[in-house]
């Protein structure tokens, strides 16, 4: 298997979660491949990844011809009781990580400004 990314060592800032998941809001139709290319992940982690994304309601997906197409539910709360504690949901954290605004899921554009 010649596509293996080669892993990250150290400690990073986000979860292989929060990658997947950012990855799938810039392009809801992206292939495992793409999505796993872009996060530097296996083909395999990305498909266990969706499939617990899924499990907690925060991703569902339909079949579009050969391929997929994701929905992200933008008002589920996080899951870390740090972030759940305050309310904060998939759109404030999609609102910093997705960088193309065009492709963003729901009104994310509304929570990426702090007011004060």
């Amino acid at each position: 298997m010649d596509d293996v990314p080669e892993p990250h060592n150290g400690w990073t800032f986000l979860t292989n979660h929060a990658r997947v998941l950012a990855a799938i809001a810039d392009n809801q139709s992206a292939r495992v491949r793409d999505i796993a290319a872009r996060c530097r992940l296996t083909e395999r982690a990305v498909q266990k990844i969706i499939a617990d994304l899924e499990q907690a309601g925060y991703l569902s997906h339909r079949r579009q011809g050969r391929g997929n197409s994701y929905q992200i539910d933008p008002a589920k709360v996080l899951r870390h009781p740090a972030e759940a504690d305050q309310g904060l949901t998939v759109a404030s954290l999609l609102a910093l990580l997705v960088q193309d605004e065009s492709h963003r899921v729901g009104p994310l554009s509304d929570h990426t400004h702090a007011s004060g």
